[in-house]
């Protein structure tokens, strides 16, 4: 029975996920070991403790909730930031400006969940005080999952919301140049018993991560995720990593694309270009080390009891009116934002931590050897 189940739970929480994660072997890490090996390795090379602690809760809920390539996946990235000195980690974020529902935020170039933390309470005080609090940041880092941020403000009753530009991955429609983020949207409502929506999305058709992975696969790529040099889609993935890029969410000009560029253009608006930080194609290049990242980002936390009354209500009869439509032929149930995660967390629970393909294991213990850390020890 326990078998049935966690098999049952595995297929539902691996169906937004690439047809590439394997199934036959992997190996679950408690989470309480993952944020302590996360912790080790950055505070190894420098980085201040309380920093350290910000950066594996971020990681290992990316993780958790199924998000692989922002999670564990990503912390070779921090460890070599804090390790080159182009992000630091003496300073804290500070307040350069302020009114009773907004702040200006300078990161001072520390980790990004550092900065996104601080910032994100702020919002949260202010939504309490006064209904709103609209809190943006420059001088930050890469912040790991959007939906972190959004959902510390759904699990104090608001609606959060939570915006990062990027470094230039995406080709706006008509063009053949790369100049835009993987800009993602996130926002997290509050539902009742936990059972909140929670939307945590790039603007973007797909993560740089699935091309590079059939690449490796030497596989070709669906039309309508990349374009090569010339702004032409194309389904091999060399191209859009040789001087193409990614397109923006809907594809092509004839499938909507432009909409998913608007959308992209809305995030560096509300974070790079009224954060007055880098923005568009003035962010430097994805993995480069030359200068610092200067990232903008957006945190807006909103009280729904400052409007009409019974939002929770609503909310719950909306998400259920949705759960229960007939599905499709050959179709799985219909699901809302947020429900894959929870199955994922579920499968989790029932393995006693999270699964990890050997080969990310692998990659782990060689981290911990060439740090010097205590590798992780698996359930």
């Amino acid at each position: 029975m326990f078998r049935r189940k966690m098999q049952s739970v595995l297929v539902l929480s691996l169906r937004k996920q690439s047809d590439f994660i394997p199934t036959d072997r992997w190996d679950a890490v408690p989470k309480a070991e993952v944020e302590r090996f996360i912790i080790d390795c950055m505070t190894k090379v420098g980085t201040k403790r309380t920093h350290a602690v910000s950066l594996a809760s971020n990681l290992m809920t990316a993780d958790y909730r199924g998000h692989y390539s922002h999670g564990m996946n990503r912390l070779d990235l921090y460890v070599n930031d804090i390790r080159t000195g182009i992000t630091v980690s003496k300073d804290e974020p500070s307040i350069e400006k302020e009114t009773v529902s907004t702040a200006m935020v300078c990161g001072n170039n520390v980790l990004g969940p550092v900065v996104g933390n601080f910032c994100m309470k702020l919002a949260i005080k202010k939504a309490k005080e006064t209904g709103v609090g609209w809190v943006v940041a420059n001088s930050s880092n890469h912040y790991g999952i959007a939906g972190y941020y959004s959902m510390l403000a759904s699990d104090e009753g608001l609606l959060g919301m939570s915006f990062t530009n990027t470094s230039p991955l995406v080709v706006p429609t008509r063009a053949k140049e790369a100049v835009l983020g993987t800009n993602p949207i996130s926002l997290a409502a509050p539902g009742k018993k936990g059972d909140s929506f929670v939307l945590d999305m790039a603007t973007s058709t797909c993560a740089l991560g699935k091309i590079e992975l059939h690449d490796r696969k030497n596989i070709r790529i669906p039309l309508g995720w990349g374009v090569d040099s010339q702004g032409k889609m194309s389904d091999e993935p060399k191209p859009v990593l040789n001087g193409g890029g990614l397109m923006p969410l809907g594809g092509a000009e004839e499938t909507s694309g432009y909409k998913g560029y608007g959308l992209a253009m809305m995030v560096e608006i509300f974070c790079g270009i009224l954060g007055n930080a880098a923005y568009g194609p003035n962010i430097r290049k994805w993995k480069t080390t030359d200068r610092v990242a200067n990232l903008g980002q957006c945190f807006i936390a909103v009280d729904p009891e400052a409007f009409g009354p019974g939002f929770s209500d609503r909310l719950d009869d909306l998400m259920n009116s949705c759960r229960r439509l007939e599905n499709a032929d050959d179709e799985e149930e219909v699901l809302v934002a947020g429900d894959p995660e929870r199955q994922h967390m579920s499968m989790c629970d029932i393995r006693g931590g999270i699964p990890y393909h050997q080969r990310q294991i692998e990659y782990a213990d060689e981290l911990a050897e060439k740090l010097g850390v205590k590798p992780m020890k698996k359930c």
